[in-house]
């Protein structure tokens, strides 16, 4: 099958790439351009491990062609914050102890902004809800929402 020219910018670099048109976001960032923070976990949209936001709206990549995000913005785990500065979503996630195996992280701290981001929520069970699609094999979910609530605080004050 031939390739298609894709020009997208990830992470607020440019990146033009040649891509077969069946290939899936996920791999593109992963395989081609090398950020391996976003996981693979189910390959099927059922996990949530492999969220990032395009145009700033958060999607399964692994259910994203490459194609679709010909001229669009994808940010990825590795773009929210630095080893130096963490993004107060990732600093939560350290002070709350909110992953375990490491599996899931990525995907949930990339929910998270974008909760923060959308509003329109208030309680624990808000965040639950809202993030229900993002699972976690080590049943981390408490610390998790703690994370989510203390950034949201942090954020606010």
């Amino acid at each position: 099958m031939s390739q298609l020219p894709l020009s997208v910018t990830v992470n607020g670099a440019p990146q033009s790439v040649e891509v077969d048109p069946r290939r899936s976001l996920l791999d593109l960032l992963r395989d081609t351009l090398g950020l391996t923070g976003t996981q693979k976990g189910c390959d099927q949209g059922a996990c949530g491990a492999c969220t990032v936001h395009l145009d700033g709206r958060r999607v399964l990549s692994c259910l994203t062609l490459a194609a679709q995000v010909e001229g669009r913005e994808v940010t990825t785990v590795e773009g929210i914050g630095t080893t130096d500065r963490l993004h107060p979503v990732q600093q939560a996630f350290v002070d709350c102890d909110a992953f375990q195996c490491g599996a899931c992280t990525a995907g949930q701290v990339m929910s998270a902004v974008a909760l923060l981001d959308e509003g329109g929520w208030e309680t624990a069970d808000d965040v639950r809800e809202l993030m229900s699609g993002n699972l976690c094999r080590c049943g981390a979910y408490p610390r998790i929402v703690d994370a989510v609530l203390g950034a949201h605080a942090a954020r606010e004050a």
